[in-house]
């Protein structure tokens, strides 16, 4: 059902498009990220879930004419949403019993229209909360906080101690971001050990790992690593504190690299307001389903060594691992990270704007951009 307000109709469509482009993007060949497949991958999920929650959103519309965006800045829904669909979700079943079924309801707008000569808005709205209950019920969204998921096990052959890889993710309520987190954690549980390595130093054919697995691996951690992401995953704090603050609550566990994916901020013509260049230039562009920019930012951290455990006769301490943070590159320190890549992807006739106007060099500066033309994407234009 399509939303009453033609703004709202516009940046549903707009943030559609761009979606169903990043998805493009993470699948072609030709793109940066398949030398990262995995990662790929694993941003992949997030898209789906995102675009899950927008369709409900905008079927939400047929009922309840409130939602609002983050337009002076990040150019996502308002955390407000995503806690009202998440209530939604949780009490989808409850609500649905108290909704008559389609069929009665279609045979009572039928009578309605027939008796009153008038068209039944107030069953329209119910249909339409069925219909919204229904698919929020059911479907895969982004809630404020996504737990935790193991995707890949293996060992170190250095440390002879078994790492995985694992990401979860959170919708940032201040800054009204989605975030993906992947994290490359070693363990050096004795327990887990025994369990998973071989005398040569290899993972163990015979223990079965029906990836993925919901949750850190390590079955004694893992109710404690669901706490600690839930509490460590807000914008506020650097990839650098994350990954530091893991490495001191879990000395079993030993973070050698964290990956945070930001995603936005997004810009509509006639909706955002994030960017007054960027904006006056996507509204000269004719089609209004290509006058949209969306952007995001991949940050990562990663040890440069590792201090050995000590132990002695009155104390000892944990390993601890060494990060490595870029102070060679302000942007890099600022963030709080090793390393960092920030993207674009843009319609091609809106990126055809920008230039004309003068302003691509200048607005993508510090970008790997990326062009959305006839179904494919142009990468590092």
């Amino acid at each position: 059902m399509k939303p009453p307000d033609t703004a709202a109709a516009r940046y549903f469509d707009a943030i559609s498009a761009a979606l169903a482009g990043l998805d493009v993007f993470l699948r072609d060949d030709r793109s940066p990220l398949q030398n990262h497949l995995l990662v790929a991958q694993v941003i992949g999920e997030y898209i789906v879930r995102l675009e899950n929650s927008f369709a409900c959103w905008n079927n939400r519309l047929g009922f309840v004419e409130s939602f609002r965006i983050s337009r002076a800045e990040s150019g996502f829904p308002v955390f407000q949403n995503v806690l009202e669909l998440e209530h939604d979700r949780r009490t989808a079943e409850q609500r649905l019993a108290a909704i008559p079924p389609p069929d009665e309801l279609r045979a009572e707008m039928v009578d309605f229209i027939l008796r009153h000569k008038d068209f039944p808005r107030s069953l329209q709205r119910s249909m339409a909360e069925r219909l919204y209950l229904q698919d929020v019920g059911t479907g895969l969204v982004f809630p404020p906080f996504v737990l935790p998921k193991t995707v890949r096990v293996s060992v170190n052959p250095n440390t002879r101690r078994p790492y995985y890889l694992v990401h979860w993710g959170a919708f940032d309520g201040s800054a009204n971001l989605p975030l993906v987190y992947m994290a490359l954690v070693e363990d050096s549980s004795p327990d887990l050990v025994d369990m998973l390595v071989t005398r040569d130093g290899k993972l163990a054919e015979t223990v079965p790992i029906p990836l993925p697995v919901e949750g850190l691996l390590n079955p004694a951690l893992a109710h404690r690593f669901d706490d600690f992401a839930e509490k460590n995953s807000t914008y506020g704090l650097s990839p650098a504190t994350i990954a530091g603050n893991l490495d001191k609550d879990f000395p079993e566990l030993h973070p050698k690299q964290l990956r945070r994916v930001v995603l936005g901020p997004f810009y509509s013509a006639g909706i955002t307001e994030n960017n007054s260049t960027v904006e006056a230039i996507l509204d000269k562009v004719h089609r209004p389903q290509n006058a949209w920019l969306l952007t995001w930012t991949i940050q990562e951290v990663y040890s440069k060594s590792e201090k050995p455990a000590r132990k002695g006769l009155w104390s000892s301490e944990p390993a601890r691992e060494e990060f490595h943070i870029e102070t060679d590159d302000l942007e890099a320190a600022r963030q709080g990270v090793s390393a960092y890549e920030k993207h674009a992807l843009i319609p091609h006739e809106a990126y055809q704007a920008l230039y004309a106007a003068g302003e691509a060099q200048k607005i993508f500066a510090g970008y790997k951009v990326h062009v959305l033309s006839g179904g494919s994407v142009i990468n590092d234009v």
